[in-house]
């Protein structure tokens, strides 16, 4: 196989998005043969590749090698199984699932380990993150004692709510803030730090706007060792954060706009704590900024990636199966809400999937 024929399903916001990525040449190697939607009218505007408005004929025409999925949450399971079990190579939009048991039943469908099944979490390919991730991987930063993310610059007027039936329903999306626009740092926070094994959440349900589902949202999180960190997003505050900080042994890292800055400790803290005789006296510390010139390659470099992984097998950026954290991650916020108590992980995803259904019939519509 010299390149791969792509369909794309879904010519919603981010649909386009790739589909003008592949068009305007950003990605190599990868043909855009055939586009699939309910509606007719986005999918005259990519010809030539083939218009479907039905999944599973576009899935078994043989006229594609790989899909890209890019519909409503719920429909990521049902046709991400359906895509798999036609033994195409599967790009899944995030978040993967709406739910973790749905997530459970995606990934068990990925059966034959030569098919591809990737996940859209475009913030991996950030070279902050990526240099985060370094120092703490190597060991340079020693424990990690406190993490605050805050990640509230993701302003959406009601306009926007109210541009599709299913966005900011518990019946479309499954939740809000935290599946829709906070999946990428929900993402990060697992690939940086691992999984929490306690959340406390404070998810405020249509506060900023005329919406069933959650538009602000508090949350501590307890790790393994005792690390703790508190995350908060919103869609309701502007001009908004995204400030990321990080504690540990040897010194403080905040990530704001394209830099990071690393407050280094010249000895480990917890170890000057112990014998250092004076009682007010931190150790010498001096700082490092770093400033990159952006923020990666971004979805561009994640369907690139996916490409080279069918064609040559490249490692990926973002394989499907860890596209569960982040979902138990939402979720466990979220049940933590209903429930007014502290969860503890892995979360009881058939506990959480009553609860979400409860949610969907007592607001359907």
């Amino acid at each position: 196989m010299k390149s791969v024929r792509l369909g794309i399903i879904g010519l919603g916001n981010m649909g386009k998005v790739h589909a003008r990525h592949i068009r305007e040449g950003k990605v190599a190697r990868v043909e855009l043969a055939a586009v699939c939607d309910q509606q007719m009218e986005p999918l005259a505007s990519f010809a030539p590749a083939r218009a479907y408005t039905d999944v599973q004929a576009m899935l078994t025409s043989g006229e594609i090698d790989a899909v890209l999925i890019a519909t409503p949450h719920f429909q990521h399971t049902s046709l991400g199984i359906a895509a798999l079990n036609a033994g195409l190579h599967v790009l899944v939009e995030k978040p993967i699932s709406v739910h973790k048991a749905d997530a459970q039943r995606l990934l068990a469908a990925h059966t034959n380990p030569q098919q591809v099944f990737a996940t859209m979490f475009n913030q991996r390919t950030d070279p902050r993150y990526q240099h985060l991730r370094q120092l703490i991987q190597n060991g340079e930063l020693g424990k990690v004692q406190r993490i605050n993310w805050t990640i509230t610059d993701w302003f959406r007027t009601q306009a926007y709510y109210n541009g599709g039936s299913w966005r900011a329903t518990w019946a479309g999306e499954g939740g809000g803030v935290l599946l829709n626009q906070s999946p990428h740092q929900l993402d990060l926070l697992w690939w940086l730090f691992g999984t929490p094994t306690k959340v406390r959440a404070f998810c405020q349900f249509g506060r900023f706007h005329q919406i069933e589902v959650e538009d602000s949202v508090t949350a501590y999180l307890e790790y393994l060792g005792g690390t703790q960190g508190v995350f908060i997003t919103t869609t309701g505050e502007a001009p908004g954060t995204n400030r990321l900080e990080v504690t540990t042994d040897r010194g403080r890292i905040i990530i704001e706009g394209l830099n990071l800055q690393w407050t280094k400790t010249e000895r480990s803290i917890s170890e000057w704590c112990a014998t250092h005789p004076k009682g007010f006296e931190a150790p010498p510390m001096t700082t490092q900024n770093l400033a990159f010139a952006n923020t990666g390659g971004q979805h561009a470099e994640v369907l690139q990636n996916f490409v080279d992984a069918i064609l040559d097998g490249t490692p990926l950026i973002a394989p499907a199966a860890e596209g569960i954290h982040s979902v138990e991650l939402a979720n466990a916020m979220l049940y933590s809400t209903f429930i007014n108590d502290t969860v503890t992980l892995p979360l009881d995803d058939a506990a959480y999937e009553v609860e979400l259904l409860k949610k969907i019939s007592a607001n359907h519509h």
